[in-house]
């Protein structure tokens, strides 16, 4: 077992990127985005989880098998933002309370709630991601730093496609009848 106790470096700390040629003003800015999209992804993950884990009824397993892709999504694009971050000098937030409190977005809570009730919490949340992710993709591009503008892209278009297939699900053309109201 290791005895070192030495810190690397403090959480909340930016040192900048010499070998990314990044200057630390930069820098701040850029980590401080990707924190706030990693702390939403992982928000976001853990309502689409406990969806996943949750969801009944006809279409059960569509639902159940697709919110599982959805929640793999989110987890690599919070990796994906998490080592950029560290990339660019930064420190990832990690913890469950440190996550929520920087995120742009709020978790529904513990009640299980019906699937559609569900979904739409979920498009609401990707919408908030969505926009968030959106300034901070014009943010890094002014900046210059277009390598985390193109990471943050790629995955704001899969954001925005669940987003979107969240809307379908919601519609109201279905093949599954509703109870007989004779």
């Amino acid at each position: 077992m290791s005895t070192q106790k030495n810190v690397r470096q403090q959480a909340g700390t930016v040192e900048g990127s010499e070998a990314l040629r990044v200057d630390e003003e930069k820098a701040e800015q850029i980590v401080e985005a990707f924190n706030t999209d990693l702390a939403a992804s992982y928000v976001a993950y853990h309502q689409i989880r406990k969806h996943h884990w949750n969801v009944e009824g006809a279409e059960f397993l569509e639902l159940h098998e697709y919110l599982g892709e959805v929640a793999e999504d989110l987890e690599a694009a919070a990796d994906d933002f998490a080592e950029r971050a560290q990339a660019m000098g930064g420190v990832p937030l990690a913890g469950p309370a440190n996550l929520e409190e920087h995120s742009p977005v709020e978790f529904e809570g513990e009640d299980v709630y019906d699937i559609r009730t569900s979904l739409h919490h979920d498009m609401e949340m990707f919408g908030d991601v969505i926009e968030t992710m959106r300034d901070h993709v014009g943010m890094m591009e002014d900046l210059g730093d277009y390598t985390s503008s193109e990471i943050l892209r790629e995955h704001l278009e899969t954001v925005e496609e669940h987003a979107h297939h969240f809307e379908h699900y919601l519609e109201d053309d279905t093949l599954v009848l509703e109870e007989a109201t004779h």
